[in-house]
């Protein structure tokens, strides 16, 4: 009898001592990928093509200036390149019967006219915003007509990631050496009696000396940025 209450103590002992503590901690909610986007040109707004809520794909046109005045500059660009490289191939074909340094400037020639073209068409790029990832527009403050400037950047389209959001966790630093990458944060979120749990996918590898809060991660879907909760992250017992 003794041998097994012993057994049994030492099975009670080693449980309690792995057993996982619980570490308080609140959080905000953001959307895992966020950007402000501003035109890099100077212009007035010929299109806006979303409004807020307008869900998108990487690389679709959100906005953009007049800019007749660039694709006609691209125009010749391209023609004069086209004709700029007629003149090489037909030097490179009698190239034994012309001089080098000749030859080497109908080369120059051509490779000018292809930078020109790439030059253009990078002014024309500046002109148009597209979506840099897939996402939904959640602030909008450019219209048609406006007026933007290269020289003073300004944000008129906000967009998010449409699913994925990360939970931004602030925790007592002196819980520091405790928490670790994958452990569970069980939480609920302000408004919403469910209860949720996640698994921490990132720390942040400083301590915010203002409210001596160190900073972690935990990924989640569908909940609206901005909200706020609170909750548990379960760390084991040495």
């Amino acid at each position: 009898m003794r041998n097994r209450a012993r057994i049994i103590f030492s099975v009670m002992f080693l449980t309690v001592g792995m057993y996982a503590q619980e570490v308080y901690a609140t959080f905000t909610v953001e959307a895992q990928k966020s950007a402000n986007l501003a035109f890099t040109s100077s212009g007035t707004v010929n299109n806006v093509l979303v409004d807020v809520s307008t869900v998108l794909k990487k690389g679709e046109v959100l906005a953009s200036l007049q800019n007749d005045d660039l694709k006609a500059a691209l125009n010749i660009s391209t023609t004069a390149l086209r004709y700029a490289k007629k003149e090489y191939d037909r030097q490179l074909k009698v190239k034994q019967l012309v001089d080098a340094s000749k030859l080497d400037t109908y080369a120059f020639k051509y490779e000018s006219a292809k930078a020109q073209v790439a030059y253009q068409q990078a002014l024309l790029d500046k002109t148009v915003l597209k979506a840099p990832f897939d996402g939904v527009i959640f602030n909008k403050s450019v219209e048609v007509g406006d007026v933007v400037s290269g020289a003073m950047i300004r944000t008129v389209l906000k967009i998010q990631s449409l699913h994925a959001r990360k939970l931004i966790l602030e925790i007592d630093q002196k819980y520091w050496k405790e928490i670790k990458v994958g452990q569970t944060f069980n939480y609920s979120i302000d408004g919403d009696s469910k209860k949720y749990s996640g698994k921490i996918a990132k720390i942040y590898p400083f301590a915010d000396s203002g409210n001596r809060k160190i900073r972690a991660e935990v990924k989640t879907t569908d909940v609206v940025p901005g909200l706020f909760g609170d909750g548990t992250i379960m760390t084991t017992e040495k």
